[in-house]
């Protein structure tokens, strides 16, 4: 059965010959092109017009390419921003923890110059934490009964008299210091030499002498320092510097004393372990007969 299109329809050659034209043609360019190359600007001007076509075409590929180089180049960037951020913290850590040591390597040293003007043997002692109570001043330290600690004895830092041992347990003692309501401490007055009583409590830390005459001869800025006449605090160590000197209607002066150690400022602390002055024991009673048998005698 004939399946060919009626005569009406065809026009030319038929499609085989038509290839087979095209092809010779084609293998003709190709042989003449590369024996003479007289199609060279033809290809070049093709390839001008084609120009622009194919960077439009080539959009899209560098479009996805500078996207994906760019979302390269941010996680980069945050990987190194966090990385930076751990060093920087790392770094900020150290230098606290050398700044730290540098402080407490001073303090220290400091301790260790007042222990050399001391001739009593002595403990250095870290601060735990300030007692727990509203209405009192003290500290807790780091060494005990197993250290040679024991109640009464001073308690100093690189400035002055911080306080005095009043609890001692096994591994830690407590101390209350200068600036107690509770605490009293005798002192002397560098310049002049008198002597007074030092008494603490007063709410803005601070200490007072009140019980000096109105004739006695202190001024703001005297340096106050230990008496030693209660047998425990060794003479000489520094207890203040006169703050201001109040008279009133009294016979008495009111003398406000600046603290010269810092005990909240410190974490090291210099305990002098002294014994503390025995209590002499009253003479043993003597029976009623022997004693008459003594005045008979006498």
């Amino acid at each position: 059965m004939d399946h060919s299109p009626p005569p009406f329809f065809k026009q030319g050659p038929s499609a085989n010959a038509r290839l087979l034209f095209f092809s010779l043609l084609a293998i003709a360019l190709l042989v003449v092109d590369s024996r003479l190359e007289v199609l060279g600007r033809l290809r070049q001007g093709i390839a001008t017009v084609l120009y622009p076509v194919q960077r439009t075409l080539l959009v899209p590929r560098d479009v996805i390419g500078v996207g994906a180089e760019y979302l390269a180049e941010v996680g980069r960037l945050r990987a190194e921003n966090a990385e930076l951020r751990r060093l920087e913290a790392a770094n900020a850590n150290a230098l606290l923890q050398t700044e730290q040591l540098v402080a407490e390597n001073q303090q220290l040293r400091q301790l260790l110059a007042m222990r050399e003007r001391t001739a009593i043997r002595s403990a250095v002692a870290e601060v735990l934490y300030d007692a727990r109570d509203a209405f009192s001043r003290k500290l807790v330290l780091d060494k005990g009964q197993q250290s040679g600690v024991i109640a009464g004895q001073p308690v100093i830092d690189a400035s002055g008299v911080v306080g005095q041992v009043t609890r001692v347990y096994p591994l830690s003692s407590e101390v209350t210091l200068i600036t107690d309501r509770r605490s009293t401490i005798p002192v002397e007055i560098r310049r002049t030499g008198e002597r007074s009583v030092a008494f603490g409590g007063s709410p803005d830390g601070t200490i007072e002498l009140r019980y000096l005459r109105t004739s006695a001869d202190v001024r703001e800025g005297d340096q106050l320092v230990t008496s030693g006449l209660d047998g425990l605090f060794p003479p000489g160590l520094p207890v203040g510097t006169v703050r201001s000197v109040e008279t009133g209607s009294s016979a008495f002066v009111r003398v406000v004393v600046e603290p010269a150690a810092h005990a909240e400022r410190t974490r090291l602390l210099l305990i002098l372990l002294a014994e503390p002055p025995a209590q002499a024991a009253p003479p043993p009673e003597e029976p009623a007969g022997e004693s008459r048998r003594r005045r008979r005698g006498g």
